[in-house]
């Protein structure tokens, strides 16, 4: 078995026992509040959280960064790998493409398979090569295929639904504690302590699922892409844009522009490494041009000087 695919079978592997670890969790909940019926219902309700939560519509996301739609004049050559990218992951239609006016280094994708967006920053365009910037968009359009929206959906609900029951659970047993002291009962302190627990542990198992994520668009851009080093240059860069340790410190947050809590990619050595191992095993034929061709930006799209700054809901751009 080659490397990608020992790679992306792990990957699955570890994404398959997060979310039964995740269910497992929901079900040891819903036993401690309801007995065995109640793991039935504990499951039921994260299927039922998870269908009828309001998914959150593109285009607000997409507001939120005063994202606007790139036309294909504007920049042919980018959209052109995006459509290549497109019909190499086998999606419906090729992703629609979005300009964020910021100097952060950034790129996200939002949608489904058959309608999305994939958004990159003012700063992408400028400070990567060509060649990095398709091994970005491939790692984005390998989100959108694998269909990582809904799997984490998934795992939102599982943690909601937790969530719900730990603190209905602590409630209970606040109110029965008079009677179980007063009968001299003894207080069940394990179920007590997985009640507590409970939310923190699934917390830890989305971001873990996250991760999981990451490294599985990693090695499906590889495919795309046909070449490791496009991806792995970016992140490169990437990494060293983020500035020093101590920046990090006196500034937590400066230049990562998502919320801390979402802040769930594996570290960029790991990513790269892994990269590298699949060098020698691409067999698609390469789709990104010479490593020193740079970004065309067209005149419409206008530098961004300003630095990025705190913005509702606790995002930097």
């Amino acid at each position: 078995m080659s490397a990608h695919a020992m790679h992306k079978l792990r990957n699955i592997v570890h994404s398959a026992l997060l979310i039964a670890g995740m269910a497992l969790i929901v079900s040891a909940c819903a036993w401690t509040l309801w007995g065995t019926e109640g793991i039935l219902w504990g499951l039921a309700g994260a299927i039922l959280a998870m269908v009828l939560s309001p998914a959150v519509p593109p285009a607000l996301v997409l507001s939120l960064y005063r994202a606007r739609p790139v036309g294909h004049a504007e920049l042919p050559d980018v959209y052109a790998a995006l459509a290549e990218l497109g019909r190499r992951a086998d999606l419906p239609a090729p992703p629609r493409l979005y300009y964020v006016p910021s100097a952060v280094l950034n790129a996200f994708a939002v949608g489904n398979r058959s309608a999305a967006a994939i958004a990159v920053t003012d700063g992408m365009l400028r400070n990567l090569t060509f060649r990095e910037l398709v091994g970005v968009l491939a790692h984005e359009v390998s989100h959108i295929a694998n269909n990582d929206l809904w799997v984490m959906n998934l795992a939102d609900a599982m943690s909601r639904v937790t969530a719900l029951m730990s603190y209905l659970g602590i409630v209970l047993l606040a109110v029965n504690l008079p009677l179980i002291a007063a009968d001299g009962g003894v207080v069940p302190w394990f179920l007590v302590l997985l009640m507590i627990v409970a939310p923190t542990l699934m917390d830890l198992l989305q971001l873990a699922l996250s991760r999981a994520r990451e490294f599985d668009a990693d090695l499906d851009a590889v495919r795309l892409t046909g070449e490791t080093e496009g991806l792995a240059l970016a992140l490169a860069k990437l990494e060293s844009w983020q500035g020093r340790f101590w920046e990090r410190v006196l500034f937590p947050g400066r230049h990562v522009p998502d919320p801390s809590l979402l802040r769930t990619h594996p570290p960029t050595e790991e990513r790269i490494r892994r990269l590298m191992r699949l060098r020698d095993e691409v067999s698609s034929p390469p789709l990104s041009p010479p490593a020193t061709r740079v970004v065309v930006v067209p005149a419409t799209i206008m530098p961004v000087a300003r630095p990025p700054r705190y913005r509702w809901p606790g995002i930097w751009y």
